[in-house]
C-alpha cells in the first residue's frame, strides 16, 4: 500500500505510544494479587507446570476456568518467578503495548481506505497515533492491566486486534494467504483466552463489508474460507464453554437473575460505560451483583441505547465507516451486556477494554472533521491528564486494603467489597473494623451469607467472643452443609470451647468432602490428642505430612505424640525436620532435647 508518510514518523509514534504506556503504568509493578487474582493465579496449581497448563481448574468458577491459552501465559509467569507479582504486571503491560501498537496500525490502515482516504489520508498517521494514544493511557483500562487476573480481556483484545489487523492486510495484498492464516490462528488464540472472541468472525465480516468488498454478499464471494475458517472458530469455543458448567454456575439463564433485570441492569452499566470513556471518574474495581429491578430507573439510559443502536443500523446503511464504529462498540458488549446473565458481576469496567477503542476514535475523528488538526493540541493535553489519571488509579492497587476501602468508598452497597475489605482488615489485625464490614455485608447481600457468615464466625472467635462465632458457624453451615471450609474452622472453634468429640465430628465430615486437606488432617489429629486417642492422631499427622511435607507444626506435633508414646527415636527426626523449617521456633527445640535425653536414658 502507498502511504502519504515516510517511514521514520510512523517509528516515532510507535516509540511515543510506549513510552506513554510505560509511564502510565510505571507504579503499577508492585500492586499486590487482590480479588480474583487469588483463585486464579495463587491458588491455581495448574499454572505450576506446563504438563498442567493447558488444563485449567474446572471445579469452581475462576477466570481460568475454560481458557487454557490464559492459563499457560499465567504458567509462563510462573516458570519464570513464581508468584512474584512483578512479573505478572510486566507481563500484563507488554501485553496491553502491544495491543495499543496493533490499534495504532489497524486504525491508520482503515483511514487510508479508498471511500475515507480523501477526507483523511493526509491525516491518517497522526489520527491513529492519537487514538491509539488516548486508549493506551485511559484510566478506565487500569482494571484490565493492574488487576493481574484481569489479563483474560487484555490478552483476548490483543488477539482480537491483530486478527483484524491481519485481515486487512491479507486483503491488500497480492499473496494474501500467511496474512488470512494468521488472522485464523490470532482467532483460535483467543478462543482459548475470552469467550468475547465469538465476536470477532462477525467484526472482521463487517470489516470486509465496510471497508473493502461493499457488500456482504460480495465479501462472501471474494474471501469465503477466510470467513468460513474464522468462523469455524466457535467450535472449539463451543466445546470449552460446555465443559465449564456455565462458568462454574455464574453465567446463563435460571441462575437467579431474569434476562430482564438483567437487561435493565445493562442499560445502567452502558451509560456508565459512556461516561466513564469521557468522564474517567469514580472508577470501581468491583461493582458487586446487584440489579436494577424497574424500568423507570434506567429509562433514560435505554433511550439513549436505543438511540444509538438505531443510529448505527442507520449508519451502517448509509455511512459504513461510521457505522462500523457503532457497531464495535454494541457488537463486542453484546456477550456480557445483553441479556444472559452475568451473575456475579453485573456491572464491569473491564469490559470495556476494546469498545474504548469505538469512543476515542469517534471522538478523535470528529473533532477532525470539525476543527481540522487545530484539534490535535488539545488531544496531547488530553492524553497528559488521563496518564495523570491512570497513574494516579494505580495508586489505588498498592494494597488489598487500599483498593477495597476504595471500592467501598464509592460503591457502598457492593456487599462483596464488605466482605473483601473485611478480609484485608482482619489481615492486617484490625478484627474489629472488619467485623463490623462482615455485618454490613450480611445485610446488604443474602445469596452469598454462608461466606459472609464464615468470616463473620472467623473474626468472632478470633476475638474471644466464642459463642456467637459457634452461632454463626453453625448458621453458615445449616445454608451450606458441604461447606469444607467452614466444617473444618467449626472444628477449631468447638476445640477451643473444650467441645473435643463435636470437633471431632465437624473435621471428619470435611474430611469426606476435602480428602487432600492437610490442615484439616493436622487439626484432627490435634483433637485425638485431646480425646487421649494417640494411635489415631499419629496416624493422621503423618497423613498431613504425606500431603505437605513442609508443615513445621504438624513436625512438631507428631513428633510430640510420638515422644508421649515412647518412640524417641523418631520423634527426634520430626523435632529436627520442624527446626530446618522453622528454625526459629523454641519449643520444638526445647523439646528435641528431652527427645535426645530420653533416648540416651533408654541407652543407659
Amino acid at each position: 500500500m502507498n502511504t502519504p508518510e515516510p517511514p521514520r514518523n510512523r517509528y516515532l509514534c510507535v516509540g511515543l505510544i510506549v513510552f506513554a504506556a510505560l509511564v502510565a503504568y510505571h507504579n503499577s509493578f508492585d500492586a499486590p494479587f487482590v480479588f480474583d487474582d487469588l483463585p486464579a493465579i495463587v491458588e491455581n496449581l495448574s499454572i505450576q507446570s506446563f504438563r498442567t497448563a493447558l488444563h485449567p481448574p474446572t471445579d469452581k468458577g475462576t477466570s481460568a476456568i475454560g481458557r487454557p491459552i490464559y492459563n499457560l501465559s499465567l504458567a509462563l509467569n510462573h516458570s519464570h518467578g513464581g508468584l512474584d507479582v512483578r512479573g505478572y504486571h510486566a507481563a500484563n503491560l507488554l501485553i496491553h503495548t502491544l495491543a495499543g501498537l496493533t490499534l495504532f496500525g489497524l486504525v491508520r490502515r482503515i483511514l487510508l481506505r479508498p471511500g475515507i482516504a480523501p477526507r483523511f489520508r493526509l491525516s491518517a498517521l497522526p489520527l491513529a497515533f492519537t487514538t491509539a494514544l488516548l486508549w493506551a493511557v485511559h484510566p478506565l483500562l487500569t482494571e484490565s492491566v493492574t488487576l493481574t487476573v484481569q489479563r483474560t480481556e487484555s490478552l483476548v483484545g490483543l488477539f482480537y486486534l491483530l486478527a483484524l489487523y491481519a485481515f486487512i492486510r491479507g486483503a491488500e495484498c497480492a499473496r494474501p494467504v500467511g496474512w488470512f492464516t494468521l488472522s485464523v490462528v490470532v482467532c483460535l488464540l483467543g478462543v482459548g483466552t475470552k469467550e468475547v472472541i465469538v465476536t470477532a468472525p462477525v467484526m472482521i465480516l463487517l470489516c470486509d463489508r465496510t471497508f473493502f468488498a461493499g457488500s456482504f454478499r460480495e465479501a462472501w464471494r471474494q474471501r469465503r474460507a477466510t470467513h468460513l475458517a474464522l468462523f469455524a472458530t466457535w467450535l472449539p469455543l463451543a466445546w470449552l464453554m460446555a465443559g465449564t458448567g456455565n462458568r462454574g454456575g455464574t453465567v446463563g439463564l435460571g441462575l437467579g437473575m431474569s434476562s430482564w433485570t438483567y437487561l435493565l441492569t445493562q442499560c445502567q452499566a452502558i451509560g456508565l460505560y459512556l461516561k466513564l470513556s469521557l468522564w474517567p471518574h469514580p472508577l470501581v474495581m468491583d461493582y458487586g451483583s446487584g440489579s436494577v429491578r424497574a424500568l423507570a430507573d434506567v429509562f433514560p439510559q435505554g433511550v439513549l441505547i436505543i438511540a444509538l443502536l438505531l443510529g448505527t443500523a442507520l449508519a451502517l446503511h448509509r455511512k459504513p465507516a461510521l457505522g462500523f464504529l457503532g457497531a464495535w462498540f454494541f457488537v463486542i458488549l453484546a456477550p456480557s451486556s445483553s441479556f444472559v446473565p452475568l451473575r456475579t458481576q453485573t456491572i464491569a469496567e473491564h469490559r470495556m477494554y476494546l469498545p474504548l477503542a469505538a469512543v476515542i476514535a469517534g471522538v478523535v475523528l470528529g473533532a477532525h472533521s470539525l476543527a481540522g488538526r487545530r484539534s490535535l493540541p488539545v488531544f496531547f493535553l488530553a492524553a497528559l491528564a488521563l496518564t495523570a489519571g491512570t497513574v494516579r488509579r494505580n495508586q489505588d492497587y498498592r494494597s488489598a486494603l487500599s483498593i477495597w476501602s476504595d471500592t467501598v468508598e464509592k460503591w457502598p452497597t457492593n456487599a462483596r467489597a464488605h466482605y473483601s475489605i473485611g478480609l484485608a482488615l482482619s489481615a492486617e489485625g484490625r478484627v474489629q473494623d472488619a467485623i463490623a464490614h462482615y455485618e454490613t455485608a450480611l445485610v446488604l447481600e443474602p445469596d452469598f451469607k454462608e461466606h459472609h457468615k464464615l468470616a463473620l464466625a472467623l473474626a468472632l472467635a478470633q476475638t474471644g467472643r466464642l459463642p456467637e462465632a459457634l452461632a454463626h458457624f453453625e448458621e453458615t453451615l445449616r445454608l451450606k452443609p458441604d461447606f469444607a471450609e467452614a466444617l473444618d474452622n467449626y472444628g477449631v472453634a468447638l476445640a477451643r470451647a473444650h467441645r473435643h468429640a463435636e470437633a471431632r465430628e465437624s473435621y471428619t465430615k470435611a474430611l469426606v468432602l476435602e480428602p487432600a486437606n492437610a490442615t484439616t488432617r493436622y487439626n484432627l489429629a490435634n483433637t485425638l490428642v485431646e480425646l487421649e486417642r494417640l494411635p489415631e492422631a499419629i496416624a493422621q499427622y503423618r497423613e498431613a505430612l504425606r500431603l505437605r511435607a513442609d508443615y513445621a507444626p504438624a513436625h512438631r506435633n507428631l513428633a510430640n505424640a510420638l515422644l508421649i508414646t515412647g518412640q524417641p527415636v523418631e520423634a527426634v527426626v520430626h523435632y529436627e525436620a520442624s527446626l530446618r523449617i522453622d528454625p526459629s521456633n523454641a519449643n520444638a527445640r526445647d523439646h528435641l532435647a528431652l527427645a535426645r535425653e530420653a533416648i540416651r536414658s533408654v541407652g543407659k
